[in-house]
């Protein structure tokens, strides 16, 4: 019969089977996820957003933070958490809980540029300007010392506020740092905004999720992170798909020409590496030659070598693991992070 009709009647076969052929493709395509606005607006974080309001470079530019109280007896201390590059304050979601429940008051900003926070049509970006906007937001909430907490791209920012501000950072702790090695003196090639800024407006959460699953989790998935997928595609395609786009592309090119690696000498405070082994992450990686490309994110061995550059540093490696510990298994990651904390004398 469908011979026939398609053969002598193809307006009514297509006529009657567009139905049928919409609702089967809506059956078996997976679901585009959500869109959210261009500083996140429509998702979820799982406490009280702020906004910070300031001026740099000639603009009025604001910034989204957490700030969230200890739970019971407070200690007096604070941690803030620095996201990294692929993430956003939100998904410290967990070890804000357990750092509160600890005593600790936690701020939990968003960088300029990223996630909540604003997307300045022109922005000269440098790891110096993020700590000093964050330098504000502590000043303007009346806090003079801290202890650090960076994970990722955060983890190269708490290093640079680290070393422009020792003596208001009492502790520095890092989560799987990326600059752990200088890629472009590898021999990692570089790419220019340009080029970052044509990837960038082809996000897609496929894309991201097979990233974030073969580089992060050496293979591994839980579903629990689909949240945090959904959370970066649906910032890349609403309506402030073009700055978040060209945002994106100027914070990678500060990633890649800026390293931390040279100066690890130089910290004063007692670091905390807290490293899972398993993570691949590195760069500019997939345009690496293949020599390069073998020898480059080990951070079974870079967490290493990087603790013997630290004056004061303890390393804790989580075998296995890959680049975000604390939300691959968050009670085992933060006995660690709250033990070292609780027992290493702050800086003078």
């Amino acid at each position: 019969m469908s011979v026939t009709l398609t053969r002598w009647l193809p307006g009514l076969f297509l006529t009657a089977a567009l139905p049928m052929l919409a609702q089967a493709a809506a059956e078996t395509a997976p679901a585009e996820g959500p869109a959210y606005g261009p500083e996140l607006q429509g998702f979820q974080y799982p406490y009280t957003l702020k906004h910070f309001a300031f001026e740099s470079q000639g603009q009025k530019l604001q910034m989204g933070y957490m700030d969230v109280a200890a739970n019971g007896k407070a200690n007096g201390r604070t941690v803030v958490l620095m996201h990294g590059k692929n993430f956003c304050a939100a998904t410290w979601d967990s070890s804000i809980k357990a750092l509160t429940d600890a005593g600790y008051r936690v701020i939990a900003p968003d960088q300029i540029g990223f996630c909540t926070s604003s997307k300045p049509d022109h922005y000269q970006y440098s790891f110096q300007q993020l700590a000093t906007n964050t330098q504000q937001l502590l000043k303007a909430l009346g806090i003079q010392k801290a202890t650090l907490l960076g994970h990722s791209t955060g983890g190269m920012l708490a290093t640079r506020y680290a070393l422009l501000f020792p003596e208001q950072v009492d502790q520095l702790a890092m989560v799987n740092p990326i600059g752990l090695e200088d890629w472009k003196a590898l021999g990692v090639p570089y790419r220019t905004v340009d080029q970052w800024y044509e990837r960038e407006l082809k996000v897609t959460a496929k894309g991201i999720r097979e990233y974030e699953r073969t580089t992060y989790y050496d293979g591994r998935w839980k579903p629990e992170f689909d949240r945090w997928v959904d959370m970066l595609a649906g910032l890349s395609k609403g309506p402030g798909k073009v700055p978040v786009a060209r945002n994106s592309a100027l914070i990678y090119d500060m990633i890649f020409t800026q390293p931390v690696y040279y100066e690890f000498k130089d910290l004063k405070m007692p670091t905390l590496l807290l490293i899972g082994t398993s993570d691949t992450t590195a760069i500019g990686k997939d345009l690496a030659p293949p020599e390069v490309k073998a020898k480059i994110g080990r951070y079974d061995v870079l967490g290493k070598e990087v603790a013997k550059l630290i004056p004061q540093s303890t390393l804790v490696e989580f075998p296995g693991m890959g680049h975000a510990p604390q939300m691959e298994e968050p009670a085992k990651f933060h006995q660690a992070l709250i033990g070292w904390l609780g027992k290493t004398p702050s800086a003078p």
